[in-house]
Formats: structure tokens, sequence, C-alpha cells
């Protein structure tokens, strides 16, 4: 198993290495096949490992492969945590990456940074795999900061585009401020545990709660423990793109079709929700920590899916779906349903992989056209496509025996059965939410497949399906977007697969309660028929059937008429006008005082000419 999990790891940054290095010297054909053996080598063994780790009901295996330093007694370890949860999150992470790496041979193909590209994909893999398998707080952090490089380099990917250089400064920008939260966290946990290794973190807190540590910070005394959970949680805000620090991943749509499936699919962004997940021990001592983790994941679902409707780039309504769904998983976290967060977090990434990367097929065939006012009747065009997108919009929208019927509908009802303070607030949040994920859903499918033809006649006499290289990854998603969760929930969800992976408290335990309302996959299916958010779901696509396939003319009607509301909601709540204007503003304000006062004035004009008087 060892060698089998080094292999997983490996293998893509091998691809990586070759390509980045020899890429310039390389074909086209022999890059991208170093680069997808890798990553699909590294896909088998995932799910062999999985299998022969569920056959043969082995413990969790944590072993070190070197020490990469030592202070004093301390000793700074990289090495691999094996179980459960590391690997299914490998299998995610891999198979969603192979489609990806399969699909970029079609879309990539005119691009003069072909190799450069499987390159950065290959090595985003690596960073992914590295954080998810990490056995410690230090190795933590490098996967945690080496996929936001690679994200930087990939958002950035087509430099001489001045948005997308503005889209990557930002994205890395944002994820600064959540990082610095994440370090003073992991800072933290060294000072009070002399350690960074998990297991040793993890044995201590029995005792290090009941001591109740406190810190004094100027607004008052807080618990150690609350302390560090919201630390490291902030970096989660960040990297998972939470409210108020998610500015960055609407504007990662100026990178390539590819790597935006692979960013909110099954790479950087579900890393936040894989943390709190992993680091359960820790966040389950502190109700202050985890009724804000709640709550943050509340307000990202709903305000980001009202951000949804009024959208008009294809990649950016899929884009705002990612950040309400991203916060349905954290508000699930809040309510101490990891095992819900995670069940959505797998469903979530094959059928948004899969709508990123339909949406990148309409893109080539629309001669990369993006405005989705622009479209209308594709269906007649590109069936494989249009099929696929409708099994990935049903399958988001959690239409019925759909992958995302049964893990949105799960943490919909965790949330329902718990009693922490504002899960009622939490609840309200994401049922109406529902109504909103099937409103701008079905609009946006509407629009692109279903409405009259709106592209010019040249655009239209050229309009064909994508090559087989292009589609056969769309069919191979689309397949897991219906089925997974029949194969998954019951073991997930009313199993013990999870148990060893994830602690919780007695009387937090709000999955435990779900599995002894519903013990199967079929109980929880008929009684989903019966429940709100069903209701919700289906009034969300009768009215975006009535305003974008029935009357056209409402859509205009209502903006006419909530005028106010639709400017708010275009600007998206003024966020990125406040962070210019005030934050950025008076940062560069600041800065220009100090190098004007400090540097010019008292270093040159005081200390150095004064000095050479």
């Amino acid at each position: 198993m060892q060698n089998t999990v080094i292999a997983i790891v490996f293998l893509p940054l091998i691809g990586a290495i070759v390509n980045g290095l020899l890429g310039a010297k390389l074909s086209r054909r022999v890059a991208h096949l170093i680069a997808i053996i890798g990553v699909g080598v590294a896909c088998l063994l995932s799910f062999e490992a999985l299998y022969s780790y569920l056959q043969h009901e082995l413990d969790p295996i944590n072993f070190n492969l070197y020490n990469w330093a030592v202070i004093g007694n301390v000793e700074f370890k990289i090495g691999f945590l094996v179980d459960p949860l590391s690997l299914i999150m490998c299998c995610v992470v891999t198979f969603v990456s192979l489609m990806v790496h399969i699909y970029t041979i079609g879309y990539m193909k005119d691009d003069p940074g072909y190799q450069r590209f499987f390159s950065y994909i290959s090595l985003f893999t690596f960073a992914m795999l590295m954080l998810v398998l990490a056995n410690n707080f230090l190795q933590l952090f490098f996967g945690w900061e080496a996929v936001g490089l690679v994200s930087y380099l990939l958002i950035g990917f087509w430099f001489k585009k001045d948005s997308a250089v503005f889209a990557n400064l930002k994205a890395f920008l944002v994820n600064r401020i959540g990082d610095f939260g994440f370090l003073i966290g992991i800072a933290a946990i060294f000072y009070y545990f002399d350690t960074l290794d998990y297991r040793t973190v993890f044995t201590q807190l029995e005792t290090f709660s009941a001591a109740q540590p406190m810190l004094s910070i100027g607004f008052g005394d807080w618990s150690a423990i609350t302390f560090i959970c919201i630390c490291l949680f902030i970096g989660a805000m960040g990297k998972s793109a939470q409210v108020p620090l998610h500015v960055w991943l609407p504007d990662s749509m100026e990178g390539p079709t590819p790597i935006s499936a692979l960013i909110h699919a099954a790479t950087m962004v579900t890393a936040g929700v894989f943390m709190v997940t992993r680091l359960s021990p820790l966040f389950e001592l502190s109700d202050t920590a985890l009724s804000f983790v709640m709550l943050i994941g509340a307000i990202t679902a709903l305000s980001m899916g009202l951000l949804g409707i009024v959208q008009n780039d294809i990649k950016r309504v899929i884009a705002y779906s990612t950040l309400s769904q991203l916060g349905y998983m954290v508000a699930a976290l809040g309510v101490s349903a990891y095992a819900a967060s995670i069940f959505h977090l797998m469903t979530h990434a094959f059928f948004k992989a899969l709508l990123f990367l339909a949406a990148g097929s309409v893109i080539i065939a629309m001669h990369h056209i993006q405005d989705v006012r622009q479209m209308g009747g594709l269906r007649r065009h590109l069936p494989i496509t249009w099929f696929t997108s409708l099994i990935g919009t049903l399958a988001l929208i959690g239409f019925p025996f759909f992958s995302g019927f049964y893990s949105k509908d799960a943490i919909i009802e965790s949330v329902h059965l718990s009693e922490r303070w504002g899960s009622d607030f939490t609840y309200f949040c994401l049922i109406v939410g529902v109504f909103f994920t099937a409103l701008y859903s079905m609009r946006l499918y509407y629009i692109v497949f279903h409405q009259q033809e709106r592209m010019d006649e040249h655009t239209k006499a050229h309009l064909q399906e994508s090559p087989k290289v292009i589609w056969v990854p769309l069919v191979a998603l689309a397949i897991p977007s219906v089925m997974i969760a029949w194969w998954t929930m019951e073991p997930i969800l009313f199993g013990s697969l999870l148990d060893s992976a994830i602690t919780i408290k007695p009387e937090n335990d709000v999955v435990a309660l779900l599995s002894r309302e519903f013990t199967s996959i079929w109980g929880f299916s008929l009684h989903g028929f019966l429940t709100l958010p069903f209701a919700m779901m289906l009034i969300g696509v009768v009215v975006a059937s009535y305003c974008y396939l029935i009357n056209p003319n409402v859509p205009s009607w209502l903006k006419l008429k909530f005028q106010s509301m639709h400017r708010i909601l275009s600007h998206q709540y003024y966020v990125d006008a406040f962070n210019q204007n005030v934050i950025v503003r008076g940062v560069l304000t600041i800065s220009r005082g100090l190098w004007s006062f400090g540097d010019k004035t008292l270093i040159d004009g005081v200390i150095i000419n004064g000095s050479a008087k």
C-alpha cells in the first residue's frame, strides 16, 4: 500500500517535470501522452488502493518518507496518511484530472503553450494529492500553497491578455489574506503542541481542551481552540472562496476552460472543505468556530446563488454555482455533517467538471463566444454536448435520482436536524438557495440550448459537434453525475466508511440521526419527494421554464421593474468596487505616504544626507 500511495502522488509530478523541462523539445503528442499516462496510472492506482483498503478492512496507514528538517527535539517530516477520506479524495482528484487532461488535447490543440499547459495541470494534480494525503500540518501547508501557486500560473496562462493577468494577481492576493490566517493557525498549533503531526496533535486534544487555555486579544479573551479553528477556517475561506474572500473565483474564468473545470471541481476550491473535515477533532472542540463556519457557508450559498441569475457569460454562471455549492458544503461542516459535506464534494466534482467541459465544447463551437445572449438552439447542432449538459444541470439542481439530489438533500436534512445556534437561519438560506440554483441553472440551459438561434450566419454555418477527444470526457463524467450517489451514499452516510477519518462529539452527530431515520438510499429517495427542497427545486424549474422558454419577454420586464436590485446583483453587491476604491486605494495611499515620508524624507533626507554632512 505504501508504494502504491507514493506512486499515486509522484507520477503526476514526473509528468509535470518532464513536460516542464523538455516540453520545447517534445512533440505535442509525446507531451500529452507523458502527462496522461502519469495521471491515468495514478487514477487506476487510487481506485485499486481504495478497493484494497476496503476489501481487507485495513486501519489507517500513517508513514513518513523522510525528515525534512530537525529543530531541537522537533522533527518536520514528509509523510502520508492513508484512510478512506484521503483515498476518496485521491480517486476524485485523479479521475477528474484525467478527464481534463484528455479534454485538453482537443481544447488547446492550437495553443502555442500546449506543453506548458500539460506541465501545469499535472503539477496541479500533484499539489492537490500532496495536500489530501498529508499526515502533518507542514505538508498540508506545502500542498495548500502549491495549489495556490499553480492556480496563479493557470489563471494567467494567457499572460498576454490583460484581464487574465489581473485575474491571476487578484486570486493570488485574495488567497494571501486567507493564507495569513491559516499560517497563524498552524503557528498557534505548533506553539501549544510542540509538533505539527496530525496524530500527535489529535491525541493531545482532550488534555488540551480540559485545560481550557485562553488568549487575551485586544477585544477580549478567546479560547485558544476557538482562535486556532477560526484562523484555520480563514484559510479555508480563501481557498474555498467563501464570503468575503470569494471575489477571486469568478475572475478565474479568464484561464482556459480545462483549468476552470479542474479548479472548480476537484482541486483548489475543495481544499478548504477537505481541511476542515480532516481537522474535525479540532473543530469539534469549539461550538463558536463551528457556528461561524456554518453561518459563512449559509450566507455564501444564498448570496452567490442570487448572482448566478444575472450573469451572461456561460462560464461565470457556472462559477457562481460553484460558489453557492461550496457554501452548502461549508454549512454542512458547521453542523458537524462532515460525511454529508464530503459526499456533496464528491458528487459535485463530477457534475461540475461536466458542466465546465460542456461549456468549453459550446465555446469551441461558437468560435470562442462566451456571451449566452449570442447563443440559442444549440441542441440541434451539438447533440452530445446538449445531452451531457442536461445531465449535469439536472444533477446540479438536485433532480430526483441524479447524484446532486442525494448529496444536497443530505446536507439540508442534516442542517434541519441540527440544534446548533443559527441552524434555523442556515436552513432558510439553503432552502431558498435550492430555488435559485434551479432558476439560474435552467435559465442557462434554456438560453443556450432551447431558445431561438441568435448567432450570426457565419457562426451558424460552421456549428458542429466537438471532436471525440472533447465529448468522450463529457460522457465519462455524465455517468457518475447520475450514478455515483447510488454506489456511495449508503457506505458514506449510512455506514461506517469515514468513521476512522472523522471525529464527532455524540451531541453533534446529525449524520447519525439521519442514518437512523433513513437506512437505505431508496428510503431517502422516497422521502425526498415529500420535502421542501424538492418543492423549491420544482418551483425554480417551473419559473425558469416560463420565463426563458414559454414567455422570454418576462426577464426584460422584471429587469425594468426591479432596476435597483438588478443593478446591485450585476455589480456583485459592489464588493469588487468597495475593495478597489476603499481597500486598494487606501493601501496605496498609505504606501505612498510611507514612501514619501519614510524613504525619501527620513531615510534619504535625514539619515543618509544628514550623515554625509
